[in-house]
């Protein structure tokens, strides 16, 4: 069976390391690189749902999108039980479970997270947005009512809910930055889109994107980041076929939305 660090080694082909940006923290953050690995767990992020579920299903190694640890937004200063973040961490070496992150170099990798946003919405021919290789552009093959674009979004994506701003255009030519990527919405309106998908977007980015001649879909964090998970299985699995590998039944999306009238 494979050893963690032969994954990581593998995983790095699909997204390199050096794709990363440079505050990302990627790669095998928990475990020993040489344990070898049996049953694996793919999530998201590794909460502590997600810990128990890999004990549970005797998996030696989950595979997350964002990271467990990083010091950008979470700074690992201490390893306490009563922290949240210590007492994950914790749970995890105490069960010998491995984790290994593929962010922002997933994020920009063909195949990625991106790349599967954009077809999973069928957009056509999708290309490169950012000169980071963040983002894509694609066409839809006709316009479509902006509601009726976001309908399909929130279909595809499976969104308890959609937020967006009606610039008073039709959807053809759509940008989308799986994740909180709002700050992007004026380089999307540059490159000449009439639409933005993304996620985690702030009130004012909404405010400014009607003058700013773009309609914007918030989808939300997890569903626009969630289509990549079955392909990173797959990928897996094509690479080591004997080990058993499934996604997370216990992390989902939690927001949820109230409308008015319901």
């Amino acid at each position: 069976m494979p050893t963690a660090l032969e994954i990581e080694k593998s995983l790095f082909d699909f997204a390199p390391k050096s794709d990363a940006m440079d505050w990302d923290n990627v790669g095998l953050l928990v475990g020993d690189p040489a344990a070898e690995v049996t049953r694996v767990l793919v999530a998201l992020d590794a909460t502590e749902a997600v810990a128990d579920e890999a004990a549970a299903k005797g998996c030696d190694l989950i595979v997350t999108h964002h990271p467990i640890m990083n010091c950008r937004w979470l700074p690992v200063q201490s390893l306490r039980e009563d922290t949240p973040q210590g007492r994950l961490l914790r749970k995890l070496t105490r069960a010998n479970i491995s984790v290994i992150c593929m962010h922002t170099n997933l994020d920009v990798a063909e195949g990625g997270v991106n790349d599967v946003l954009a077809h999973t919405l069928r957009l056509e021919d999708p290309g490169p947005f950012l000169a980071d290789g963040l983002g894509r552009i694609g066409q839809l093959p006709a316009p479509m009512a902006l509601r009726d674009f976001v309908a399909r979004v929130s279909e595809a994506l499976g969104c308890n809910g959609v937020q967006y701003a009606d610039a008073g255009k039709p959807v053809r030519r759509v940008a989308v930055g799986g994740g909180a990527c709002g700050e992007y919405a004026d380089a999307a309106a540059a490159a000449g889109c009439d639409t933005f998908v993304t996620a985690d977007v702030g009130y004012h980015v909404f405010l400014d994107a009607a003058g700013k001649g773009i309609n914007l879909i918030d989808a939300g964090h997890f569903p626009t980041e969630d289509p990549v998970l079955p392909v990173l299985i797959a990928y897996i699995r094509g690479k080591f076929p004997a080990l058993f590998i499934e996604k997370s039944a216990s992390h989902r999306e939690v927001i949820q939305y109230y409308v008015k009238g319901e």
